[in-house]
């Protein structure tokens, strides 16, 4: 789907007009991933270079997803660092490499590693699209979009919103320290969440166990 290459400014439009485009970017997002029986979606840096071990971790285990599980399709945010990585890693050994585009001020801007994407005005519907759509979530390290993408799920899935799904985190040298924040602050000190809650992801750097976790996955309603 290719909107206007113009996104919509907010001071120039009306609420009806909002609210239209809104409908559009859920409509549009939904009907498109129903076409694919299994999705994986990676997320992380959009800073990431093709240098980066975590660039070069997530385009090996997309490529070995899209040549071993041949029902799945790589789904990302479109755009560059380990979005890029993924969608090539999936593109290169010839499967299904699908981008939730969305036009930024900076960074972001659409990788060349695409066999389709829709494309969004508003990050909320972008991220409840990516949401709802996978069997399984691979979040490798990144800043603050990764962090309130990886942040939605695990809520969803805690409030019963969405059913058990997969979230794994690459990068134990970096997760760990949110791990331990999480265990001490969260659950141990504020008692804000339940114990339960700690095992609703999984960190490890084992890619063997990742693309199990990926292919025991379930299909989602």
């Amino acid at each position: 789907m290719e909107k206007n290459p113009h996104p919509i400014t907010i001071k120039h439009v009306t609420d009806s007009e909002k609210l239209e485009v809104i409908n559009n970017e859920f409509a549009e997002g939904f009907a498109y991933i129903h076409k694919y029986n299994r999705s994986v979606t990676f997320f992380g840096s959009a800073r990431s270079h093709s240098d980066d071990i975590f660039y070069k971790k997530a385009e090996h285990l997309a490529g070995r997803v899209a040549k071993e599980l041949t029902d799945y399709v790589v789904v990302t945010g479109g755009g560059p660092g380990i979005m890029e990585a993924a969608n090539k890693g999936a593109y290169e050994a010839g499967g299904k490499s699908v981008g939730f585009t969305i036009k930024l001020p900076h960074e972001q801007k659409d990788n060349k590693y695409l066999t389709g994407k829709v494309d969004f005005d508003f990050f909320f519907s972008r991220k409840t699209i990516m949401s709802f759509a996978a069997e399984a979530y691979i979040f490798f390290p990144g800043g603050f979009g990764t962090f309130d993408e990886l942040f939605e799920v695990l809520t969803l899935v805690q409030t019963g919103k969405i059913e058990r799904v997969p979230i794994v985190l690459v990068g134990k040298e970096y997760w760990q320290p949110l791990d331990d924040l999480i265990k001490k602050e969260m659950l141990e000190h504020h008692k804000t969440i339940e114990e339960e809650d700690m095992h609703l992801y999984v960190i490890t750097d084992d890619e063997d166990e990742i693309f199990e976790i990926i292919k025991n996955a379930p299909i989602r309603n």
